[in-house]
């Protein structure tokens, strides 16, 4: 019988969920291979891949859980994307605002909070995924979704950088969540970098790179 059980990926930039799936895929030889949660190109950090039927069954509950993420985030742009890997709409020419200020919209944001996702998003409007009607200049209008934010602290702050440590809950949209603190604070803002260190109990530093991953070595890095 074929290992099972999950294995936590550090996912590096520039490639999809996906891709850590097909490649996983290809190194065990076993099809059924999910994830738990997807991690934009543009991000790094923790990803759950589910191994064999008795694991990727679990992915609604383990979807549910509550993230950690390091954000790093640009005041004084706003993008289409709400990430630096977009096009720039919008500059803001006038003083960004001094840490007081952020940490006073900061405390705004815990709790409970309404949140639209972004445009470039996989969210489903009519069955087309919102991304690919965004990609062809289409308009249209996604639901807010009601999220919460656990907790966020300013790591570190130099202008026009802005370094947070957030927890979240599930379905929480970092870029939407740097977006929205740039329209609160007037000075507008996208998302820059961003690593997951958290889902649920599991950590990123037990966590293991891709390419230390092979065909004779990946079932001792399995979680049960």
């Amino acid at each position: 019988m074929p290992a099972s059980g999950i294995l936590l990926i550090d996912k590096v930039k520039n490639i999809t969920s996906h891709d850590v799936v097909s490649k996983i895929r290809k190194i065990t030889g076993i099809k059924k291979i999910g994830h738990a949660g997807t991690l934009d190109p543009l991000a790094t950090g923790l990803l759950l891949i589910l191994i064999g039927r008795d694991f990727t069954k679990l992915q609604p509950k383990l979807l549910k859980f509550d993230k950690e993420y390091v954000a790093t985030i640009i005041l004084g742009i706003e993008t289409n994307t709400y990430d630096i890997t977009g096009r720039i709409v919008n500059y803001y020419y006038g003083k960004l605002p001094d840490l007081k200020a952020i940490k006073k919209v900061l405390a705004d944001f815990r709790g409970d909070i309404w949140q639209v996702p972004p445009a470039f998003s996989a969210k489903k409007i009519k069955g087309k995924k919102a991304y690919e009607l965004a990609r062809r200049g289409e308009t249209f209008s996604l639901k807010p979704i009601k999220v919460k934010i656990y907790d966020v602290e300013v790591f570190s702050y130099k202008k026009p950088r802005l370094k947070l440590n957030l927890c979240v809950s599930s379905g929480t949209y970092i870029r939407s969540f740097a977006h929205d603190i740039g329209e609160k604070l007037g000075c507008l803002a996208c998302l820059e970098n961003l690593r997951r260190t958290r889902i649920g109990p599991y950590l990123l530093e037990n966590s293991v790179k891709l390419n230390k991953i092979n065909e004779s070595n990946w079932q001792s890095y399995l979680f049960h």
